[in-house]
């Protein structure tokens, strides 16, 4: 009998290769290839395209570019995320942790669509009984909702022929296989070749698909990485498992901003929206406590108010202790080295804590100031006024730079009742939209006008 031939992929960019490789020289990723079982396969029913005969080329002048035609979710934060709302022929991927509540999103989006619109749910790891159970905490469906429990590509494929639904749901990408590839569901050839499939279908039939992905430790979808780069938009649904609240981000999306964020509460009956996440946060925020300040991000086009909490505190150890949660730990040891040179004092005795409060993650350098002003405050013992906000890119040497969007952020604070706004002194900054009737902006140019404002 002869020997199946066997080839080697890479698990990171499905890069393939006909010997086992330490360093993939496609993504430069060390032991990331897997030997796999070669099988020739052709999709049913294709031959080039996306569609059933060969495609023709076409003059750019000559194609429609009228918008996406978009379908509403009924979820307003998961339509803000997708970027107005569902694409019809799109392939989207939801990742994020176990239990973080992918599945319930995708079945509440099911349930609110369900009234106009035909809808197949199809689980790979759920029966259908389970799916059932799931629903009816959810509330009562307005209209008709399909479930299937198959894994099968096949027979997924003939399903969608006969019923001819206009939006899917594949629960989960991992969980599908199809019989003429070797290895077994999960691998390398079997999620691409499931992906590949799907896309078809999508842009053939014109079916908005979603597929749930499983991520792995370090918080990216298992599987190879072009699984992200063959699908339309990408999803990450964020968020601690013991917190109520979850946060769905994109990642990828070819019909909208990749900046977008959606809140969402866990509750008893599904996931409710967080329509002001600035209130949100800040729910509980103790008042004229030293450590505590308040700054604004962005998170697309919108303005999200988030507490910064300091904490330094003298140390028994030779070697002081430097935590930081929601910031980057490098970034908060660089500005403390700023302020140990620029503002002369002295942190080599000193622990020091850092967290963003309501455990979101915040990579944007316009909290530079918040955490600078809340080391400061908690420092010297001196609580910042709690009608107060900061927020601006600090430098090495000290100086206070402008960030983007400064009128949006200073309506955000306006709305919620802040009196004073720390700003960046840089050209840029003066140039604000429509002077703030109800808030007063204090401008600093270096981080030595801080301990002033104390």
């Amino acid at each position: 009998m002869a020997k199946a031939k066997t080839v080697f992929f890479c698990k990171e960019c499905g890069y393939e290769s006909a010997k086992w490789l330490g360093q993939c020289p496609g993504c430069k990723a060390w032991n990331s290839f897997t030997e796999e079982p070669m099988v020739q396969t052709k999709p049913k029913g294709m031959t080039s395209g996306f569609g059933a005969t060969a495609a023709k080329p076409l003059p750019l002048n000559e194609i429609s570019s009228d918008e996406e035609e978009r379908t509403l979710t009924g979820i307003r934060e998961f339509d803000r995320v997708l970027g107005g709302g569902i694409v019809k022929g799109s392939l989207v991927l939801v990742g994020g942790d176990p239990g973080i509540g992918k599945s319930t999103l995708l079945l509440q989006m099911c349930r609110e669509i369900s009234a106009e619109h035909k809808v197949l749910y199809i689980s790979g790891e759920e029966s259908a009984q389970q799916i059932k159970m799931r629903a009816d905490r959810l509330g009562k469906f307005p209209g008709e909702v399909l479930l299937l429990s198959e894994t099968n590509l096949d027979f997924i494929e003939s399903a969608l022929e006969k019923e001819k639904p206009e939006v899917v749901v594949i629960d989960s990408i991992q969980t599908m296989y199809r019989e003429e590839v070797g290895s077994a569901p999960g691998s390398v050839s079997q999620v691409r070749e499931a992906t590949a499939s799907l896309m078809r279908l999508a842009k053939e039939k014109e079916i908005s698909i979603f597929i749930v992905g499983h991520v792995t430790k370090e918080g990216t979808v298992a599987g190879p990485r072009m699984l992200e780069h063959m699908v339309d938009t990408v999803l990450y649904f964020e968020g601690d498992n013991s917190a109520a609240y979850r946060i769905l981000r994109a990642v990828k999306n070819r019909f909208g901003s990749t900046n977008e964020i959606g809140v969402f509460e866990m509750s008893g009956a599904g996931l409710t929206e967080v329509t002001n996440p600035s209130e949100y946060m800040l729910e509980g925020r103790p008042e004229e406590e030293p450590g505590s300040v308040i700054t604004t991000v962005m998170e697309g086009t919108r303005p999200i108010l988030v507490e910064v909490q300091a904490l330094v505190c003298q140390t028994n150890f030779n070697m002081p202790r430097r935590t930081a949660a929601g910031v980057d730990y490098n970034r908060v040891n660089l500005l403390m080295a700023v302020m140990e040179k620029r503002l002369g004092i002295s942190m080599a005795g000193c622990d020091a804590y850092v967290n963003v409060a309501g455990g979101m993650k915040i990579t944007e350098p316009g909290i530079d100031l918040a955490i600078v002003l809340a080391l400061l405050s908690s420092y010297k013992n001196k609580a910042v006024d709690s009608k107060t906000i900061a927020f601006g890119e600090i430098g090495l040497t000290g100086e206070v730079r402008s960030v983007s969007m400064l009128s949006q952020r200073i309506k955000e604070a306006e709305k919620l009742g802040y009196e004073v706004c720390i700003v960046p002194k840089a050209k840029s900054a003066r140039n604000i939209d429509g002077k703030p009737a109800n808030i007063r902006l204090i401008e600093v140019g270096n981080i030595r006008e801080l301990a002033a404002l104390l």
